[in-house]
């Protein structure tokens, strides 16, 4: 069945549309508005073949319909100059959503959106179901439109979506949402904590069956933020006490046994055996770079949660081991309290080697907390510094709580850079593609 355009859009597609960002999800936009038929125009900053780097209210004014990827800010100049020039805006998960038939469980929270995404996705196939997974997880929504024809309306499509999405949303409905946790985090982004919670809750307020499930801290900063929940969202997810069904799956532990428990209220809630999810979760297997043992050397182990971008990750995962670490920390801020942040951690760590642009801003705060610390010009020398400090016994954690782009192509690159280093002190050879350090 060929994809049709939907009324809504009929009179926008009279002028070629305007895509504001050359990304996974502007490339994707690009194509199914061609696979419609469509004209189209893709401007982006950066530039580069057949992309306009420049957009202004009089190019605004060739174009009816502007969709733009989730990096563009609500008040970017160029979403203010399509605004006034009387364009119709929409984000791409609101222009996708015009397409899907199929059921649509929207996964938010500040930890563990993707390995949520990725386990639903995971048990609902197990179950037999036609699932997707997609959204902020990389694969954006528009693809998998266009991918699967839309879908048909027994498919699931299970969709990451970051808060950057979710505060621009119009037209996008969710059957359900499972919102994993909140905390201090893109403040660089959002004008304080407030704010990003309620990005957040748009998502909330577009889900027409009032099936919400949140975990703990949700709940918990809704109440100190001043916030409302549906009525029965909230949902115990910290301080339960060990399940012996989760024993030798990666949901034994927190904090992904957060995500099980999450997972498993909506799974109930459509009536499915909790047996069968069970089942589901010892094959399931954690995507990469979230805090994995990479190997073992002279007896020091050493972890690699490249993934852990902001500080309650961080501080998730120090919470694992049972005594404290030689930590790798630092990157490009994100804003919130690095002091706060330092002397939550300080009882966890042994000593931690800074690295990227916060590297000086977080050796005030180990000062401040004397927390042992080494400043770090290069990702080889806190590698180099760890491996010399550590003895037998001892876990060398890398989990920056920032940002990568300071210094790698994103979370992935440096988490391979990592993994490539150790993997070079034991001889054996590094499989990824990962540039030098």
């Amino acid at each position: 069945m060929a994809l049709l355009l939907p009324t809504e859009l009929r009179s926008l597609f009279d002028c070629p549309v305007a895509v504001l960002g050359g990304g996974v999800s502007g490339r994707a936009v690009v194509d199914l508005i061609e696979a419609l038929g469509g004209g189209v125009s893709l401007y982006d900053e950066k530039g580069g073949e057949g992309v306009l780097a420049h957009f202004d209210a009089t190019l605004a004014k060739r174009h009816r319909l502007v969709v733009f990827s989730p990096g563009f800010r609500v008040e970017h100049p160029w979403l203010l100059a399509a605004a006034s020039a009387g364009c119709v805006c929409l984000a791409e998960l609101d222009l996708a959503s015009l397409f899907w038939k199929g059921e649509v469980v929207a996964i938010t929270g500040t930890n563990g959106k993707t390995t949520l995404t990725e386990f639903l996705t995971h048990g609902l196939r197990e179950a037999g179901v036609e699932a997707f997974a997609t959204g902020n997880i990389g694969h954006s929504f528009c693809r998998l439109v266009l991918e699967q024809d839309a879908g048909m309306a027994d498919c699931v499509a299970v969709c990451e979506v970051s808060s950057f999405q979710a505060e621009t949303l119009w037209h996008f409905r969710a059957d359900a949402v499972l919102w994993t946790n909140f905390a201090e985090d893109h403040l660089e982004r959002h004008p304080g904590l407030r704010a990003y919670f309620a990005a957040k809750l748009e998502l909330v307020e577009r889900c027409h069956s009032g099936r919400v499930f949140a975990g703990t801290s949700v709940t918990a900063c809704a109440d100190i933020l001043g916030f409302g929940l549906p009525e029965g969202a909230a949902l115990p997810t910290l301080g339960l006490g060990a399940d012996d069904t989760l024993v030798g799956t990666v949901f034994e532990y927190y904090p992904q046994r957060e995500n099980f428990e999450l997972a498993a209220a909506w799974w109930l809630s459509r009536g499915r055996s909790l047996t069968q999810l069970r089942a589901s979760a010892k094959t399931f297997r954690l995507g990469r770079h979230r805090l994995a043992l990479v190997a073992e050397i002279n007896g020091v182990q050493w972890w690699n949660d490249s993934k852990a971008t902001n500080f309650h990750a961080v501080e998730a995962a120090l919470a694992r081991f049972e005594r404290p670490v030689v930590l790798i920390a630092g990157g490009k801020a994100k804003g919130g309290d690095v002091d706060a942040f330092v002397e939550r951690i300080a009882p966890y760590v042994r000593q931690v080697f800074l690295i990227g642009e916060t590297r000086q801003s977080m050796a005030q705060a180990c000062a401040q907390y004397s927390v042992p610390h080494s400043v770090c010009s290069s990702f080889e020398q806190a590698l180099s510094g760890a491996a010399a400090l550590a003895v037998a016994g001892e876990q060398v954690l890398l989990s920056p709580g920032f940002a990568s782009f300071d210094m790698f192509r994103g979370y992935d690159h440096r988490g391979d850079v990592f993994e490539n280093w150790i993997r070079s002190r034991t001889g054996l050879s590094a499989p990824f593609s990962a540039s030098a350090i």
